[in-house]
């Protein structure tokens, strides 16, 4: 694995151009002529989704069609959009939306319809009221539900009895369509102390690489603050963080010395064959995501939901994706993708790969936005 590192990794020279300025680069639409995905997203997906080969590559299309659907639909729609999700089961993009007058359109860009009462833009406000209230510990994550068309607050179920707790449940509810959800677990980055075999260290701490972009990589920002040195697998110099934000977000870059060069690769970890990365198009609620990390290694699910507002012990940081992959700590940082798109880096989440559990992401595009960088692509 070292080996493999090391070939992917190491170089001459720096390898791209300079970061370019003020924006991200806009999110490419996949183009229909390619495959969906190589061979080992399929057999992973295989391994983790329950599906044959068949299914794994029919679901794969039907996700790239429902993320090139997407912006058209929810155009459409304009100020009656209510979200949208991917259906696994009819292999559509279903978008909710809160009038009769404005289905024929959205239904005209490929769409299925969903007639709802409150419009993504009322449901943002309301998390936007519960955004700004004090959580307690018991109190795991809020984020707006389009298949439900509320805000869902989830509450860690040994919790849910507290004071504290019922208060603040209260006060969520009295800011809107609000209903409450249960788990067991606990949500926490997946940092770790140092262990040999992965990708980058800083200080104490491992994490793993996310994207490549013109310059270094983005990776979780919990990870490492700003101007700590970075140092690769092998122990020598790497790079040095440029900008980082946790909590209230968790997302950094790390620009690489010379020596180091960027490509646009997710790793296998033997697993499956190693991943190009050909673009960033956002992947709807209810497609199927992939993860590698240098913990373990690789896994995939689906997206469970979007724009959460996650309750970790160090304070709360906000529009998170959940999915259904399990992680450990030691992935954070690590890649998130949806056949060849870039969705997002590890942040944390509650269970392990054991006995599963879930795991958020910090979205690719928000990232490269607030760094003004350009994903490295093939």
């Amino acid at each position: 694995m070292r080996a493999a590192l090391s070939a992917l990794l190491l170089a001459g020279a720096l390898h791209g151009t300079a970061p370019s300025a003020a924006t991200a680069a806009p999110a490419p639409t996949p183009s229909p002529s390619r495959a969906p995905a190589s061979p080992g997203m399929v057999e992973a997906m295989q391994r983790d989704l329950g599906l044959t080969r068949g299914q794994a590559e029919a679901r794969l299309a039907a996700e790239r069609t429902a993320t090139a659907v997407e912006p058209a639909a929810r155009e459409a729609a304009g100020q009656e959009y209510a979200g949208s999700w991917f259906d696994p089961a009819r292999g559509r993009l279903t978008v909710a939306v809160t009038s009769r007058a404005k289905a024929s359109a959205v239904a005209a860009t490929g769409a299925d319809i969903r007639l709802v009462r409150h419009s993504a833009a009322h449901l943002d406000r309301v998390k936007a009221r519960v955004d700004a209230l004090p959580a307690p510990a018991g109190i795991a994550g809020w984020h707006v539900d389009p298949r439900l068309n509320r805000v869902v607050v989830t509450v860690v179920s040994a919790a849910r009895d507290e004071p504290a707790v019922r208060n603040f449940l209260a006060r969520a509810r009295a800011a809107g369509p609000v209903t409450v959800a249960e788990r067991a677990g606990v949500p926490t980055p997946y940092a770790a102390g140092t262990v040999g075999g992965d990708p980058y260290y800083t200080g104490n701490v491992r994490c793993s690489i996310g994207f490549s972009v013109h310059g270094g990589f983005v990776t979780a920002g919990h990870c490492g603050r700003a101007g700590a040195a970075v140092r690769g697998w092998d122990g020598s110099a790497m790079g040095t963080f440029q900008g980082s934000s946790f909590p209230g977000d968790d997302y950094a870059y790390v620009s690489v010395h010379s020596g180091w060069w960027t490509v646009p690769v997710v790793l296998g970890w033997g697993t499956v064959p190693d991943q190009l990365v050909r673009g960033s198009a956002v992947a709807p609620v209810g497609a199927s995501v992939c993860r590698s990390g240098s913990t373990t290694r690789w896994h995939c699910g689906t997206v469970l939901a979007k724009n959460e507002t996650v309750n970790y012990s160090q304070g709360a940081v906000h529009q998170m994706t959940k999915t259904s992959v399990c992680a450990e700590g030691g992935d954070s940082g690590g890649s998130f993708l949806s056949g060849d798109q870039a969705q997002g880096v590890t942040s944390g989440g509650w269970g392990d790969c054991r006995g599963g559990g879930e795991t958020w992401f910090q979205p690719v595009n928000e990232i490269l936005g607030r760094y003004g960088l350009r994903l490295h692509t093939a």
